[in-house]
C-alpha cells in the first residue's frame, strides 16, 4: 500500500516539477509584468530613493532599509546561493544573464505576493498573521484552495 501510495506521489510530483512549472512561472511573471505597467522599470528611481532614506527608524518604527533587509533574507537562502554558483560552472556567461531575464520577471511576482500578503494579514491578539492562506480564502473568498495549499489552517485546526 506504502508504495503504491509513493508512486502516485512521485508521478504527481514529476508533473508539477517539470517544464510546466516553468512555463507556468514565468506565464505569470509576464503577466503580471504587463498588469502592472512594468512596475519593476517604472518604480526602479523610486525604489532607490526609498533605500537611501537612511537606517534610521522613525517613530521607533522599521526604516526602509532595515525592511529591505529582512525582505532579502526571508527570499535569499542557501539553495539560491549554491544554485547560482552551479548554474554559472555549468552554463557560463549565459546562465547569468538568464538568470537576470528571470529575476525581473519574478520579481513583479514577488511584489504581488508581499502586497497581498500586508492586504489581508489580520491582527490577532499575539500580533499579526497572514501568508498565502490567508490571501486565498480573503481574496478569492475561497476555502477550498487555502485548505488544499496550505496545511496549517487555522480554519481547520483552531488555534494553530
Amino acid at each position: 500500500m506504502q508504495q503504491a501510495i509513493e508512486s502516485v506521489i512521485s508521478v504527481i510530483n514529476d508533473f508539477f516539477w517539470s517544464n510546466l512549472l516553468i512555463i507556468l512561472l514565468v506565464s505569470i511573471g509576464i503577466y503580471f509584468t504587463v498588469r502592472s505597467r512594468f512596475l519593476q522599470f517604472r518604480m526602479l528611481k523610486e525604489m532607490v530613493l526609498v533605500l537611501k532614506e537612511g537606517r534610521a527608524a522613525k517613530d521607533g518604527g522599521v526604516s526602509p532599509f532595515q525592511a529591505f533587509c529582512i525582505s532579502m533574507a526571508a527570499r535569499v537562502g542557501t539553495g539560491n546561493i549554491t544554485g547560482i554558483a552551479i548554474a554559472i560552472a555549468l552554463g557560463g556567461p549565459g546562465a547569468v544573464f538568464w538568470m537576470w531575464i528571470i529575476a525581473i520577471i519574478g520579481s513583479v511576482s514577488s511584489f504581488v505576493e508581499s502586497t497581498l500578503a500586508q492586504i489581508y494579514k489580520v491582527k490577532g491578539s499575539n500580533g499579526f498573521r497572514g501568508g498565502p492562506a490567508y490571501y486565498m480564502e480573503k481574496g478569492l473568498i475561497k476555502d477550498g484552495w487555502a485548505t488544499i495549499c496550505c496545511t496549517h489552517y487555522t480554519i481547520i485546526w483552531p488555534g494553530v
